[in-house]
């Protein structure tokens, strides 16, 4: 005899995994507790895998966070000056291999825009054009640390922004949080081209005529080795160390001396250590040969 319905020697088959997981359901959970042990549940039974459920539990988790929890601290922002010609800003957005900076004037607490790296593109093949930073300065968004992560998520969606500026009670500079940050904590840690070449990148390279990026932790030997110089590793044994030495303190990012004709300026640093330099060479001096009459 057939089956007036043709879905039901089939049905189970058909179901959605909503659906599925719908028929564990003996109760209503209560709890945020126990709604994750429902999807615990549902993924003893195959229902959905693993995968599925650790998202299901980052979505679950950022409702109840707070921007403060997952920003990047003021110490670790990368920043650039408005005020640095665009020869400076090339080495330093090269070397952090970000692909937004907040731009700022006096301090961290003055930010003045967001440069989206790619909006330097059309500069870049032209012999001479008339750069001014400002005019390609997206707005910064701002918004306080004890915001909601879900409500951030919701409003970089709104607003088709990738990176908003975290404030303090006082409505000074505390961090910043990017879309990124917030997508990891429900798919996991999101991995690029540039993460997967970090581990290869050389410590030192060259990024102009006569500039250099150079990683702090590269030893002193090496860099004596290098650039033929003569400095000494008996105060450090790295350059960051050597840097620091000369200082007298830990230098924030933006802060440069000059040693042996060398110049030393930390562009990237964390409020433990110097992460990476920029070093600019002195200029080879030309060596002039005198005309030297015979008598």
């Amino acid at each position: 005899m057939s089956d007036d319905n043709p879905h039901s020697s089939n049905g189970s088959a058909n179901k959605t995994w909503l659906e599925k997981i719908g028929q564990i359901f003996t109760a209503e959970p209560q709890t945020k507790e126990e709604l994750q042990d429902v999807f615990t549940e549902a993924a003893s039974r195959d229902l959905i895998d693993t995968e599925a459920q650790n998202m299901i539990a980052g979505v679950l988790d950022i409702a109840e966070m707070r921007v403060r929890d997952i920003m990047v601290p003021r110490s670790q922002m990368v920043t650039l000056e408005s005020s640095d010609p665009i020869e400076e800003l090339l080495p330093q957005i090269i070397d952090s291999q970000h692909s937004r900076f907040p731009v700022i004037t006096e301090d961290k607490d003055h930010v003045e825009g967001i440069l989206l790296a790619k909006d330097l593109l059309k500069y870049g093949f032209k012999a001479e054009c008339d750069f001014n930073l400002a005019d390609i300065l997206r707005p910064t968004v701002i918004v306080p640390e004890s915001k909601r992560v879900d409500s951030m998520l919701k409003e970089f969606r709104t607003k088709h922004t990738h990176m908003a500026i975290v404030v303090d009670e006082f409505g000074g500079v505390s961090g910043l949080v990017t879309i990124e940050d917030i997508l990891e904590l429900i798919v996991g840690e999101i991995e690029d081209e540039t993460d997967a070449e970090n581990e290869d990148i050389d410590d030192i390279r060259k990024v102009g005529e006569r500039v250099y990026s150079v990683t702090a932790l590269t030893e002193i030997d090496d860099f004596n080795e290098y650039f033929k110089t003569e400095f000494s590793d008996e105060d450090a044994d790295t350059v960051g160390g050597l840097v620091v030495h000369s200082f007298g303190h830990l230098p924030e990012r933006g802060e440069s001396t000059e040693l042996n004709g060398y110049s030393f300026k930390v562009i990237n640093a964390d409020s433990r250590r110097i992460l990476q330099l920029q070093v600019t060479v002195p200029k080879t001096p030309k060596v002039e040969t005198e005309n030297v009459s015979e008598e």
